[in-house]
């Protein structure tokens, strides 16, 4: 596995903040902050849950209202700017409390197990805990096989392309101290695209990292938000960027 070689030495970490973008997200979110929180509080991670409304049409930012008279560690948002993926996780990084951060998925694709393990590999001294599906320990379930084919294709050419043997860049379901937040400033992905520029970002410029294995299971209710024909240019300009700063910048924007 190629990581950085050095890794800070570890402190102790106060808060995780879980950050979660949500659209017309009404018939998942309630289940999705009340199994974290349920698993963060087993396991006594401190931690806040920040839901932001990416312009729901649906009862969602009233769902997090309810939750939130129950669940203080919840902390809603809604996004009032222009709107998209990348741009109501950018809002929620804006508002954080934590040191730590998690983005996590609201339709409880992602595993809240794997957010304790992520608390915990960060507490070893990594900047970025990477998940992967793809290596021994991790799995999916219900991945429909276009968009798994395109996944893997996808994620080959970024190890190509980037010299690393990270094989899940993709998946948004990542873990990055606020120290690597915000050395990888500014970030210009509005969309989906927003999960390459992060983690290429903070490799290239140098932040300390490692993978580990996570499960995934497709979304039992909703829609799915991702749409391949409209985003396949919008990743490749985000991977561009990226790789025109590794290769080009000459280190500027190094650590």
């Amino acid at each position: 596995m190629m990581e950085a070689d050095i890794v800070h030495t570890a402190t102790p970490l106060l808060l995780l903040s879980v950050v979660i973008p949500a659209r017309d997200e009404e018939a998942c979110i309630r289940s999705t902050v009340e199994h974290l929180h349920l698993e963060l509080s087993i396991h006594r991670v401190p931690h806040e849950i920040v839901v932001v409304d990416d312009a729901s049409q649906d009862s969602t930012w009233q769902v997090l209202t309810d939750l939130r008279a129950r669940i203080p560690e919840l902390h809603p948002v809604q996004n009032t700017g222009a709107h998209g993926f990348g741009r109501a996780i950018c809002t929620g990084l804006n508002v954080m409390r934590g040191d730590a951060v998690v983005i996590m998925m609201a339709d409880e694709s992602d595993d809240c197990r794997d957010v304790v393990k992520y608390w915990h590999t960060l507490n070893e001294g990594y900047d970025c805990v990477f998940g992967s599906r793809f290596i021994k320990g991790g799995g999916v379930i219900d991945y429909p096989r276009f968009k798994l084919t395109i996944n893997r294709l996808v994620n080959t050419a970024l190890r190509i392309l980037f010299h690393i043997s990270l094989n899940d860049t993709t998946n948004a379901f990542k873990a990055y101290s606020r120290r690597a937040i915000d050395g990888c400033q500014p970030l210009i992905s509005p969309h989906f695209n927003l999960t390459v520029e992060l983690p290429l970002k903070a490799i290239v410029r140098g932040y300390t990292w490692t993978v580990v294995p996570i499960t995934w299971r497709n979304r039992r209710s909703g829609v799915a938000k991702l749409k391949l024909k409209e985003m396949g240019s919008r990743y490749f300009f985000s991977c561009c960027y990226v790789w025109l700063e590794k290769y080009f910048s000459r280190g500027d924007f190094k650590k």
